[in-house]
């Protein structure tokens, strides 16, 4: 390619990435380690909740309680067991009274109160060999788990005639946090070496694999230095770190697979390195940054959510997709600049690919000689691409039957998420052998009413003695409630425990929150505990969720229509995009939810689903098959754009992103499954319930419903009125260079439906070093 035409195809963004590639690399080392130094702790200053709405009742009223009675919201508990003796005996009574005066004594502890105190029978196993000793640690989650490290060791364990185990909520949380540590770490150490592996046998060159890591690790660091500066400011879930790890990952592999693979085909081409790249930027570039955008759309709506949980994975989400996005765009190509055609280094498939063309060229020599004097048809390939190009024709062919069949599959895969039931995250997301999972279960096994799990109604105001009790029988009698205690009273305040009948955050309890809340008082009154807290989120949820939904749903059929000028297809990948999520949701009530597989799977099923996963799963689930469907679209769009060929357009499409996308979709598979190996409950199903979704939809979805419904549509795809066209004319974008469709009728004739299966204009073929066999390449723009 002469100097002139390289020249003119590149453009200024290339200039700019490309004029001081060494500089540019240099300065990203640089940035980079200085996110290690600022990302460094991140997760000590995580909480490990935020499932409960700040501006709710129960949340005010919890506050208001730890106020105002603390010993009424114990978060600290001390399970002393002793042994075969009762824990009357005089030894132990005595020796568990020096563990209450000495935990009342530290620094951070209020509320303290034990069996031995009051003797309530509530506070004393039915077995009569263990006892509670519950306590306040003051602060928010943060201060109050560093208070838990600081005094945990010196109770744990052994006293005398007494053996101590510490739980409660704080202890739960605590465990949580540290398990997801370890466990994050393990699951990065399981899936970079895997990921590696399978880019190698994408790419071929060792050289090329390496990159897509390199863009990766960059957006894992920076988000984390993200993240740390966020928590200076607002509370962040540690469960983020799962979503840093896994997008920072997929990301960065799925936009590096891209322009990599299209800077490729540039170079086998015959252009030189720059001109390569600012078509790669040109093309494959518009393609990432519209992906980017659909992706960081569908995670900025989880901050319509009050939950701090939701809003977490919302800030890490946008800053792993924008940097990811932006190591893309910025330092992949300064590396490749330096790179250039020793991208290729490295091919550890040459000989074996050496092997196949001996083969196929002594096959062609033998072959008969057709029209064209070759052993074979023009436009025919044997690689990977002409593959995908037969099964869109076979696809295309029978597109009636594949679209209702697949439909109806994956509405079939979807039913069991009718019977979803929402509950809230407690300690049996843990592993059994956690400490603090092991001293609830004691306690909610072997205790007379499962102390803490009651329900508490704040009541404030002057009142008298009789309206505090005239209220305490209106409790009582009502249908659920077995047990009201109190009112414990103060200046112009009280507070109530009711015990409901059943499980603590049931359904009935849950009916028995908005009853307590419509009982009529002479004073104000608040409710709140643990299946409080729970209604009150699902209500905060229901209230933001269309809010949530609509912003994802209107701005991906802006961002779908300003890549494609259509009005049906935005409709169309919405549509489709639900779609490929029903196997997941369906799956997570099945495994989950009723407990199959959990063997397998090592967790206990507590039969819910926590409020909130759902809503995460599909905000994440949901971009990443937009991130997908823009791949697809984009080639789609750019061969519709060249040919005005509908059904070549589609064959041609999937030829050309299909092995691309399903190679994308597997690498971000195993990233999830790793995460998905977490010992915590609520890690494993998010893990496993992407990576479900990610492949139904890049096996599923865009290999079998999107050509299907393509080509059902026909012509028909490409509609829009007047006004969006000339809107589109203006202001869209494609991966394709600008060019004016040719007629059909002026396509080459072996490219016309018909033809032989992925058959291509021009009688050329696709083949990427390390990815395909065939000779040559289609050159897919005008002017190229």
């Amino acid at each position: 390619m002469s100097e002139v035409n390289s020249g003119e195809r590149v453009g200024g963004w290339t200039r700019f990435v490309t004029a001081r590639p060494r500089l540019a690399l240099l300065a990203a080392l640089v940035i980079t380690a200085l996110a290690v130094f600022a990302g460094s702790g991140v997760a000590d200053r995580m909480g490990s909740g935020g499932w409960t709405a700040p501006g709710a009742e129960s949340t005010y009223a919890t506050k208001a309680l730890e106020r105002e009675f603390p010993a009424s919201q114990p978060n600290l508990l001390l399970l002393v067991h002793s042994g075969s003796a009762s824990v009357d005996d005089p030894a132990v009574a005595a020796e568990a009274a020096r563990l209450t005066e000495r935990l009342a004594a530290e620094e951070g502890i209020t509320g303290v109160g034990s069996y031995w105190q009051g003797k309530s029978p509530a506070l004393r196993s039915e077995d009569g060999h263990e006892a509670l000793v519950a306590a306040r640690v003051e602060g928010e989650e943060k201060a109050a788990g560093e208070i838990l490290d600081r005094i945990a060791p010196a109770y744990r364990g052994e006293h005398g005639p007494v053996e101590v185990s510490v739980g409660g909520p704080v202890a739960v949380q605590h465990d949580m946090q540290t398990i997801i540590e370890e466990d994050l770490l393990r699951a990065e150490l399981i899936a970079l070496p895997v990921t590696l592996v399978l880019l190698v046998m994408v790419f071929g060159s060792a050289v090329a694999a390496l990159l897509p890591l390199g863009v990766g690790i960059v957006a894992i660091l920076g988000t984390n230095a993200v993240l740390r500066g966020i928590t200076e400011f607002t509370d962040v879930s540690v469960f983020a770190q799962n979503l840093t790890t896994a997008l920072g990952l997929g990301l960065a592999i799925d936009y590096a697979l891209f322009i990599v693979r299209r800077f490729r085909e540039e170079l086998n081409a015959g252009a030189d390195t720059r001109a390569a790249i600012g078509t790669t930027l040109r093309t494959a570039g518009r393609t990432v940054l519209f992906s980017a955008l659909t992706v960081a759309v569908s995670l900025a709506a989880m901050l319509v959510f009050p939950q701090y949980f939701l809003r977490s994975f919302a800030y890490a989400g946008i800053a792993v997709v924008l940097l990811a996005a932006a190591a893309a765009l910025i330092l992949l190509p300064a590396a490749l600049m330096l790179l250039g055609p020793r991208v290729n280094s490295l091919d550890l498939r040459r000989l074996p690919r050496r092997r196949r063309r001996a083969t196929a060229a002594a096959a062609a020599s033998t072959a008969p000689a057709t029209a064209s004097g070759r052993g074979t048809p023009p436009g025919r390939d044997t690689g990977q691409g002409a593959r995908w190009g037969r099964f869109a024709a076979l696809v295309m062919r029978r597109a009636p039957v594949f679209a209702v069949l697949t439909t109806v599959g994956l509405v079939l895969l979807g039913l069991p998420f009718l019977g979803v039931k929402f509950g809230t995250a407690d300690h049996r997301q843990l592993p059994a052998t956690a400490e603090s999972r092991v001293v609830q279960e004691h306690i909610r096994h072997g205790f007379p009413g499962n102390p803490g799990g009651g329900l508490e109604v704040l009541a404030e105001g002057p009142a008298t003695p009789a309206q505090y009790e005239d209220f305490r029988a209106r409790v009582a009698a009502l249908d659920g409630v077995r047990r009201v205690d109190g009112p414990l009273t103060a200046e112009n305040v009280a507070y109530y425990e009711v015990l409901p009948d059943g499980e603590s955050v049931g359904q009935d309890a849950q009916h028995l929150v908005r009853e307590l809340r419509a009982v009529p008082a002479p004073f104000d009154t608040s409710v709140t505990g643990t299946a409080a807290a729970l209604v009150d989120s699902q209500d905060a949820i229901a209230d933001r969720l269309p809010w949530a939904v609509g912003i994802i749903v209107v701005v991906t059929l802006l961002l779908v229509f300003l890549l494609t000028g259509s009005v049906l297809i935005p409709l169309q990948a919405v549509v489709l995009n639900a779609l490929s999520l029903t196997a997941m949701f369906g799956a997570v009530v099945w495994v989950f939810q009723d407990g199959h597989l959990s063997g397998l799977l090592a967790f206990t099923s507590t039969g819910d689903i926590e409020t909130t996963l759902p809503v995460l799963m599909f905000c994440v689930a949901f971009g990443l098959s937009m991130d997908y469907g823009v791949f697809l679209l984009s080639r789609i769009k750019e061969e519709y754009d060249r040919t005005g060929e509908h059904e070549h357009a589609v064959t041609f499409g999937l030829r050309h992103t299909g092995g691309l996308i399903t190679a994308a979709a597997v690498i971000l598979a195993v990233v999830m499954v790793a995460i998905g190996t977490s010992r915590v409950t609520n890690t494993k199903m998010l893990g496993l319930g992407i990576a479900l979704a990610v492949l139904m939809d890049a096996m599923v979805v865009r290999s079998l419903l999107v050509p299907a419904v393509m080509k059902v549509m026909g012509r028909a795809t490409w509609w829009a009125p007047a006004p969006l066209r000339a809107f589109h004319r203006r202001f869209g974008l494609s991966e394709g260079e600008s060019a004016p469709a040719v007629s059909p009728r002026s396509r080459p004739a072996e490219g016309i439906p018909g033809g032989a299966p992925g058959d291509v204009p021009g009688g050329a073929s696709e083949e990427i070093p390390g990815e395909g066999g065939g000779q040559g390449r289609d050159r897919i723009r005008a002017g190229a």
